[in-house]
Parts: C-alpha cells; sequence; structure tokens
C-alpha cells in the first residue's frame, strides 16, 4: 500500500464499483450505447473533465496539458447475450449483457480520470480518454474513431489498453509484446444448388454435399499454404441448409471466421477461401456466393511500451504476480490503434482466489471479481503518468 497511485485507486474503489455496476444494469449493443455515453459524460462533468463526443457514442477526454499525449482506452458496448448470474445488479435490459468486461473496463478508466484529474497539474503532457463504442461489431468502433481525428489534436503518441481476464487471478496481471491476439475475418457462403428428391439425386444438384466438400477443403489452408509455424485457423462456425429427411435443398448457408497472425497469409487463405469455394462449387453443378467481411487486424504491443508497463505492474503488485501472456487467436479492435502508434495491451486477472475456473468471456454467467478493479485502474494512472514523467526526463 506505498504505491500512491494504489493507495488513491482504494480510496475510490467504491465508487468504481458503483460505476461498473450502474454499468453493467444498464447495458446496450455495439454502437447504440447512448445511455451508457450519457452516464460516462455525467461522470466527467461530475469531475470537471473536458470531453466531446465523437462516433456518435463514443466519448473523448483530456487531462493536462501540452503536446506530448498519452492514450487510455476503454471499450464501452454490451453483447446479445441473456444474463444468468443472478446478480443483484444483473441487466435490466433482456437479451442483452456485459459479458465482455466493458462495464469494468469503463469504470476503471473513470477511476483512472478522478486520479489523474486530481494530479493534473503534475502531468508533464495530455492523457486522452476515450471511451470507444462498438468493439464487439465490425467494423469496430476503434476504425471509426480513428477516421475522425481521435489520435489527433493532440496527436497520441503511445496508448495504453486492457481486458479483464477471467483464466488469472485476481491481483495479477499478464502481458507480452509482440502478437497478442488475432487478424479476425468473418466468412458467409450460400451455396445454390438444384433441389430434388432425395431418392432420386441424378435429378438435383446437392449443395449439401458441396458444403461439406468446403469444410473439407478448407483445412487444406492450414495444413497446405501456411507455414507451421505460424498461428492461423478457418473455422465454420454454423451451417443451415434442408428441411426434410426426403428432400435435397435448393441451397445452403454457412458462417465461419478466419483469424492469423500474418497479414502475407491472411490475404492468401481470404483469396483462397472466395476463390476455391466457388470452383468446388461449379465442379458439382452448383454455384456458391462468398463474401469475407473483413474485421480487425492483430493485436501487437510494442517491445518498448510493453517492457515499460511490466515495470509498472511489478512496482505495485509485486514481480511474482506479473507473467507473460500466451498469445490468443481472439480478436480486438485494439489492433486498429496499434498499426496507428506503439501501443500495450495487458490482461488483467479476475478469478477469485482459491476458484480454479470460472466462466469465461462471452458466457452468460461471467461474473469477474470486482477485487481486480482498483489493480486495474491503478495500471492505467500509473502508466499515463510515468510515461508523461519519462519523455520529460529524455527532452
Amino acid at each position: 500500500m506505498t504505491h500512491p497511485i494504489l493507495q488513491a485507486a482504494t480510496q475510490i474503489e467504491a465508487d468504481i464499483v458503483h460505476d461498473r455496476r450502474t454499468i453493467h444494469e444498464n447495458p446496450e449493443l455495439s454502437f447504440h450505447e447512448i445511455q451508457t455515453s450519457r452516464y460516462i459524460s455525467e461522470r466527467l462533468t461530475q469531475m470537471s473533465i473536458p470531453h466531446k463526443s465523437i462516433g456518435n457514442t463514443g466519448i473523448v477526454a483530456t487531462i493536462g496539458k501540452g503536446d506530448y499525449c498519452v492514450g487510455l482506452r476503454a471499450d464501452i458496448d454490451a453483447l446479445p447475450i441473456h444474463e444468468e448470474t443472478g446478480l443483484q445488479f444483473k441487466s435490466q435490459n433482456d437479451g442483452v449483457m456485459h459479458a465482455c468486461g466493458h462495464d469494468a473496463h469503463t469504470a476503471m478508466l473513470l477511476g483512472a480520470a478522478k486520479i489523474l484529474k486530481e494530479r493534473e497539474h503534475e502531468l508533464a503532457g495530455t492523457v486522452k480518454l476515450i471511451f470507444q463504442p462498438g468493439e464487439e461489431k465490425v467494423p469496430g468502433g476503434a476504425s471509426i474513431l480513428i477516421k475522425e481525428g481521435v489520435l489527433e489534436n493532440p496527436d497520441v503518441r503511445v496508448m495504453f489498453g486492457q481486458h479483464v481476464f477471467p483464466e488469472a487471478t485476481v491481483g495479477t496481471v499478464q502481458m507480452c509484446d509482440g502478437f497478442v491476439m488475432a487478424a479476425a475475418d468473418e466468412l458467409y457462403w450460400t451455396i445454390h444448388g438444384k433441389g430434388c428428391h432425395a431418392a432420386q439425386p441424378h435429378l438435383g444438384n446437392d449443395p449439401i454435399y458441396v458444403s461439406s466438400a468446403i469444410i473439407t477443403h478448407l483445412q487444406t489452408l492450414l495444413t497446405k499454404t501456411k507455414n507451421p509455424l505460424s498461428p492461423g485457423q478457418v473455422t465454420v462456425t454454423s451451417i443451415h441448409g434442408g428441411s426434410a429427411t426426403n428432400i435435397v435443398p435448393e441451397s445452403v448457408e454457412m458462417k465461419g471466421t478466419l483469424r492469423s497472425f500474418d497479414a502475407e497469409w491472411r490475404e492468401k487463405a481470404i483469396n483462397a477461401i472466395e476463390t476455391h469455394s466457388k470452383m468446388i462449387a461449379e465442379m458439382h453443378n452448383c454455384t456458391a456466393e462468398v463474401t469475407v467481411l473483413r474485421g480487425y487486424p492483430a493485436v501487437i504491443n510494442n517491445p518498448e511500451t510493453t517492457s515499460f508497463a511490466w515495470n509498472i505492474a511489478n512496482s505495485f503488485i509485486g514481480q511474482d504476480n506479473v507473467s507473460a501472456f500466451e498469445p490468443k487467436m481472439w480478436g480486438e479492435d485494439f489492433g486498429f490503434y496499434a498499426q496507428k502508434i506503439p501501443c500495450t495491451f495487458w490482461m488483467l486477472g479476475v478469478r477469485p482466489e482459491g476458484m480454479e475456473s470460472m466462466p469465461g468471456l462471452h458466457n452468460a454467467f461471467f461474473t469477474p471479481d470486482e477485487k481486480a478493479f482498483v489493480v486495474g485502474t491503478t495500471m492505467l494512472a500509473t502508466a499515463a503518468i510515468e510515461w508523461l514523467q519519462m519523455q520529460r526526463k529524455i527532452a
């Protein structure tokens, strides 16, 4: 408790928890975060922090002054999931839930805002607080905010962000430099055939068989076109076609995802998915409509900012509680920021002590331990303060 920012975060822990529970109780889907945005604005106003709307439901606020600027980001949207936690502050919007911790991310950034505002005269530059909509839905709120100039005036030089992580115990932080999360693209197919009676297959063209052939062929993208040392994944997650045991349907619809770290292979895979699917369909006298909805780029942590953040975590939770994060094939639109400027994205442990496992992200029973919020708030505020101080010394 000798760390000054940790002490400050502990003193406002009740406020952080209150913000989180209020936001959790009133979740809103991507790009529809109207009430959430209004609540954030009210809280910032109470703290006398200047801010403005961006990207319709996003908010950008600034603390301090000077051309050198550090960005802190939190996402604010929820998911189309019916909550099953039974919490007293459970979602009041049926079918919508903060099952990915964005309520916690927002509350922790509000907590960091309060700490930074109280120390504004000490800041060696500007801190830009980015409350970002639409992380859960392509094209991603980050891409929209960047186009609208969120990284400009003043120009954000580096950015830090975090995500609650149910696989790690509360009171711990994980991070790594280099690849953190994968590029994520959405895949859609409609296979058109010719319906017929199942007892007379020669009179039709079977789109179900074509679909199965495409699914099988997709695995060759992983085994024959990709460097075995480079992670990548193609998965079909939905297939719909037919309605009876004795009828070959007219069409089949499929959905799936492409995940990759290697940008060059990503382009090759997208091209192959489009061209090979159509070729396979044509071989069996069917046609294939293929749509690839390009999603987020890979999240790549900058080595310098990550080493810095690692040392920040060591300074107040101890080196035994800071460890390397194993990269995941998840997607995160924080990758758009990392394409533009040096960034670090860390994982905040939220699994209760003594619990071997807990419901994961995007789960109707997901319940992060609120004790972690003081750690996350301290990480954000300390990273901003000390990075600016470091730049002043360098200058």
